[in-house]
């Protein structure tokens, strides 16, 4: 039997949670972000502001000179944390099957959900109609066999709609899906695809499984199933951490190795306060240094370590700076973790670029597009620990 997934995504949230509290805001340019002046970007903006262009993770500067007029309002986390908990008490309504993706978004399984006789569609639309009514916000939905489709089709009817694709729709709405809509293809892996004239997922599926391993390793296997709208990932309820990491944006740009090595030790110290909280659950397994360049490309070494140290912290950003260096906007560390408390102890010599290790997530260089989630942390990171 086919499952029934479905992907709940608020819209604009951070600007709608604004514009609801601020019925002045509504119909004019508004987005929540940080000051120009410290080199802020926006988290997110309203779809009036979107009409100039401006889309999250924006520098400030740059979304002000495209629309003089836009309304850039602080963030403010309390807030959107209680209209979060709000809207994931009405989910509870329906399942506990839930995966949260962030403060606004999440996957839902309904599969053996009984109400409105078992229809995934009618229960995403009540639940669309109880947020509304009860946060004051709209949401989108997609329901779908799937979560990578699921989340597809919530994109599909935004602001405020829903869009269902049947298992029997499957296969004739991935043939025609642009490839840069599957998560994990950015900048790197579409100049890939370009070079293979891959251009839609039906391109994609007459690629052999080989084929695709040879030119995006590991992550080949996964395109493979996703061209074909295949993908078994269960909705998980209770998400384990995979990383942690802190970062800095500069006010102005960074431009001698011996400015940012300063910046190391304050950054540090941030890291091992914040490692402190989750350490009885987790413990390292690799750590990594990443800096932005004023192209706002974030290039990443890392190396296998069951510490984060000065040290290595030093001898990464040197490689890195060696690679990279010239003017750079952001500096950050960054630990891969893993479940348990044991210290293995373990270092294993040397560096390993994130080039080409497998989908454009961990790809040594990522536009700002895909560096969304680094840019957001610049913006809430005075007002909330990430």
């Amino acid at each position: 039997m086919a499952r029934k997934i479905i992907h709940i995504d608020c819209d604009c949230f951070y600007a709608s949670v604004e514009m609801r509290d601020n019925p002045s805001l509504r119909g004019r340019p508004v987005a929540v972000g940080g000051s120009a002046k410290g080199r802020g970007v926006l988290a997110t903006c309203n779809y009036e502001a979107r009409q100039f262009g401006l889309h999250s993770a924006m520098p400030t500067a740059i979304a002000l000179r495209k629309c003089p007029d836009l309304i850039l309002v602080r963030p403010r986390f309390d807030v959107y944390k209680q209209v979060s908990a709000q809207i994931r008490a009405i989910f509870l309504r329906y399942t506990e099957l839930i995966e949260p993706l962030s403060l606004d978004e999440a996957y839902l399984d309904v599969s053996q959900v009984s109400s409105f006789k078992g229809s995934a569609t009618l229960i995403a639309e009540d639940i669309r109609q109880h947020i509304e009514a009860e946060t004051g916000i709209t949401a989108s939905a997609g329901v779908a066999p799937n979560k990578f489709l699921a989340k597809i089709a919530s994109d599909w009817r935004k602001p405020n709609g829903i869009y269902v694709i049947r298992p029997q729709d499957v296969e004739g709405f991935v043939a025609s899906l642009s490839v840069n809509k599957i998560p994990g293809v950015g900048a790197a892996s579409m100049k890939k695809m370009d070079a293979l004239n891959i251009r839609t997922c039906a391109d994609l599926a007459m690629q052999s499984e080989a084929v695709l391993i040879k030119h995006f390793g590991k992550f080949g296997r996964r395109l493979a199933s996703l061209a074909v709208g295949g993908d078994t990932r269960e909705v998980v309820a209770h998400r384990t951490r995979k990383s942690l990491g802190v970062e800095r944006t500069f006010h102005q740009d960074v431009t001698a190795l011996s400015q940012a090595q300063e910046k190391l030790p304050d950054l540090l110290a941030e890291f091992h306060r914040r490692f402190a909280r989750i350490q009885k659950d987790y413990r390292i397994r690799n750590m990594g240094v990443k800096l932005k360049t004023s192209d706002f490309m974030l290039h990443t070494m890392e190396t296998r370590s069951s510490e984060v140290t000065l040290e290595l912290a030093t001898q990464l950003l040197q490689h890195l700076w060696d690679k990279h260096g010239g003017r750079v906007r952001l500096l950050g560390i960054t630990a891969g973790l893993d479940v348990g408390n044991t210290v293995t102890g373990q270092q294993l010599p040397l560096f390993r670029s994130s080039a080409g290790s497998g989908p454009d997530l961990f790809d040594d260089q990522v536009p700002l597009d895909q560096d969304v989630v680094q840019a957001f942390d610049q913006v809430s990171k005075r007002d909330a620990d990430s």
